[in-house]
């Protein structure tokens, strides 16, 4: 609805994965540093967490655009998925046709993929988002995928993807094989104050924007407030404020503004009333 007033070619605060819009921020930046040293590294497991919101499916989808044609990957948002449906999945990602179902013909055809990709010096990646929600038969499962190795290295790098409970999750005793194989770690964490800003003005730029929005230094200060610094709810907070000053015919977004959108965001307001 505001695209064209604000001179934009597409909406800046989608709420979606889009790796174009990635911002790195110095959080961001040292995550990416971490994945990608655990996999030309070949560490194995490689674990990431993150508040919701926070931007881990994202940092993952611009992973996944910038390792090159050496690198195969899988990406798994399902982990919902009992154990055997869930290494099907993973075969068919990498382009493996299952001979039949069963674990053992599904284990045997992917060390025979993981082999084969070696000896064309590749790596392999598999990434599991939302890793909390994997069941115990499955984590269990995927335990057993890093046995595949040779003497020097790792065929398969795994990396898990998911809130602050994964991490008590595989701090459970029952787990204590899996958490001992995790070589790398990182906590994504929400944006500083001194970064929104950047965030902001880079999602619009990416958008198409030329400087046509201007939000006041007290509506970045009202945002970070209320967001803590998660860049879904702040992209949540901004959709609605361009919205809200297309309607009253301005680009300047200030205090009132911000705050009467975390109000209609709260379902307290109504744009119907402006």
């Amino acid at each position: 609805m505001y695209l064209e007033y604000y001179g934009l070619k597409e909406n800046p605060f989608n709420v979606t994965s889009d790796p174009d819009f990635l911002y790195l921020s110095h959080t961001h930046k040292e995550a990416l540093d971490h994945l990608t040293y655990g996999i030309e590294q070949r560490k194995g497991f490689i674990e990431v967490t993150g508040e919701i919101g926070a931007g881990k499916t994202t940092l993952c989808r611009a992973l996944l655009k910038r390792l090159d044609d050496g690198t195969k990957t899988s990406l798994v948002f399902n982990s919902n998925l009992p154990e055997k449906q869930l290494l099907e999945a993973v075969l068919e990602d990498f382009g493996i046709v299952p001979e039949r179902r069963s674990k053992v013909s599904f284990l045997r055809q992917l060390d025979d993929f993981l082999l084969e990709e070696l000896s064309k010096n590749n790596n392999v990646v598999l990434i599991i988002d939302e890793a909390q929600n994997l069941r115990s038969s499955a984590l269990e499962t995927i335990r057993m995928l890093s046995n595949f190795e040779t003497d020097k290295e790792k065929l398969l790098q795994i990396i898990l993807v998911g809130q602050p409970q994964l991490r008590e999750k595989l701090n459970s005793p029952s787990l204590v094989q899996l958490r001992q194989r995790v070589s790398v770690r990182f906590h994504l964490r929400a944006l500083e104050r001194e970064e929104l800003r950047g965030y902001i003005y880079h999602r619009l730029s990416v958008a198409g924007s030329r400087g046509k929005v201007d939000l006041s230094p007290g509506a970045l200060d009202l945002i970070f407030s209320y967001s803590g610094g998660i860049p879904r709810i702040i992209n949540l907070i901004c959709d609605k404020a361009l919205l809200m000053g297309f309607v009253k015919d301005t680009h300047q977004l200030g205090h009132e503004i911000i705050e009467k959108s975390i109000e209609e965001h709260e379902g307290q307001y109504s744009l119907a009333v402006i």
